[in-house]
């Protein structure tokens, strides 16, 4: 009866072990929450300012301007999209330099929960067609640290266009 006992124990926790995790399938999970600072705000308020750039929406320090809303599918965290996309310094001594791309006639496939937060904040808001341009801070882009040719506390410019939504 112990060793019965025993293997019926045994066999339920190997298959508690090999049940899936749902947590990493949720996409409903919230985008990131964090806030830019008042002092990188008022930057890109500078900014927007100077380029008299009026229409502007704000979403957690950062700045957005939609162009075309798009039809079909808004992106959630788990979601792959095509897009294109050009970017760009702002606010810089780079001002207007152009540090990254997809290839023209190449949209990039990317997965919205491994980019910036700055584009997991904004992309939602738009559908498949939909472009818009974002303003990003540094802490929701590449923060003090940077990465690549993109150096630390970067403001950045992005113009994106969301071909599809998968």
């Amino acid at each position: 009866m112990k060793k019965w006992f025993f293997l019926c124990a045994l066999s339920a926790l190997v298959f508690m072990g090999c049940k899936k995790d749902n947590a990493s399938t949720d996409c409903t999970q919230l985008a990131p929450t964090t806030i830019a600072p008042a002092a990188e705000k008022a930057y890109i308020e500078n900014y927007l300012a100077a380029n008299s750039i009026t229409n502007a929406a704000e979403k957690n320090g950062m700045y957005y301007v939609i162009s075309t809303q798009g039809t079909g599918t808004s992106p959630n965290l788990c979601s792959n999209m095509s897009i294109d996309y050009v970017g760009k310094f702002m606010l810089t001594t780079t001002d207007g330099a152009q540090f990254d791309n997809s290839q023209p006639g190449q949209p990039a496939t990317l997965q919205l929960s491994n980019v910036i937060s700055g584009w997991q904040l904004i992309l939602p808001l738009i559908k498949s067609g939909g472009s818009a341009t974002l303003y990003i801070p540094p802490s929701l882009a590449y923060g003090a640290a940077g990465r690549g040719s993109i150096p630390g506390n970067a403001y950045l410019k992005f113009q994106i266009t969301l071909r599809a939504v998968q």
